[in-house]
């Protein structure tokens, strides 16, 4: 049986609605309600008191972001345009592509997926929001596409035939995170770097390989990861 331990001490800021979309130079972006300069630092608050300090030239772009209502609005009354997705190395392929699941269906088909192969839903979820954002038909700049950003030769292997199903996306990403964590003998760190950079990188540097995209992705999906958890601890406690 897989055990998660939800304390890991990683400091990254999830994506979310907020204040400001902050494209970041390595490609990230970063939703913030606010930020300032301290020193050679810019820190970017995700909440009132959570934050993420980079330097000072990592920020590349600061965009004013609506509410959710609005951005909603917004997408549904745009027709065969592209979206950035949630990285900012992401678009989407066409109108209908911008559109999220909805929060019941999203859990729905994540849960699913996570009893079939005994993997923790919120750290589907985790992963679904680092790779797309939630978006359903979301395509990066090397090719992945879909919710959990599937590469066309990977889902062809795990028997995906339509990577903007997101049913059959997250089941074959669910399928490959499985064996990737059984690869690393449920080491949730090496198994998400895997998912990022491949698994031959981690097995050429024996660990989370020294690149900046992978080490913050990993940090990433884990830090969202802690704050599903700490929100169910705190909605269960009300």
């Amino acid at each position: 049986m897989r055990i998660w331990i939800s304390a890991v001490l990683l400091l990254v800021c999830p994506v979310g609605w907020g204040a400001e979309h902050v494209t970041l130079k390595n490609g990230f972006a970063v939703d913030c309600v606010r930020r300032e300069v301290v020193g050679d630092k810019v820190r970017l608050y995700t909440s009132g008191t959570n934050y993420m300090d980079v330097a000072g030239d990592a920020v590349v772009r600061v965009d004013v972001v609506a509410p959710e209502k609005e951005q909603r609005q917004v997408l549904r009354s745009v027709q065969d345009d592209n979206f950035k997705g949630g990285d900012g190395n992401l678009t989407t392929s066409g109108s209908l592509g911008a559109l999220k699941l909805t929060k019941v269906e999203m859990g729905e088909m994540l849960s699913r997926s996570g009893v079939a192969h005994n993997i923790d839903a919120d750290l589907l979820a985790s992963v679904v929001r680092a790779e797309s954002g939630g978006q359903v038909r979301a395509v990066s700049r090397t090719g992945a596409k879909g919710l959990m950003q599937l590469m066309p030769g990977t889902a062809k292997q795990l028997g995906v035939e339509d990577s903007f199903k997101p049913e059959q996306n997250i089941a074959g990403g669910t399928a490959y995170l499985d064996a990737l964590l059984t690869r690393y003998h449920d080491n949730v760190a090496l198994a998400l770097a895997a998912y990022n950079a491949g698994p031959g990188a981690v097995d050429k540097y024996r660990g989370v390989p020294p690149y900046r995209e992978t080490q913050a992705y990993v940090a990433r999906v884990i830090r969202e990861f802690n704050r599903l958890k700490m929100a169910a601890l705190v909605a269960k406690a009300q």
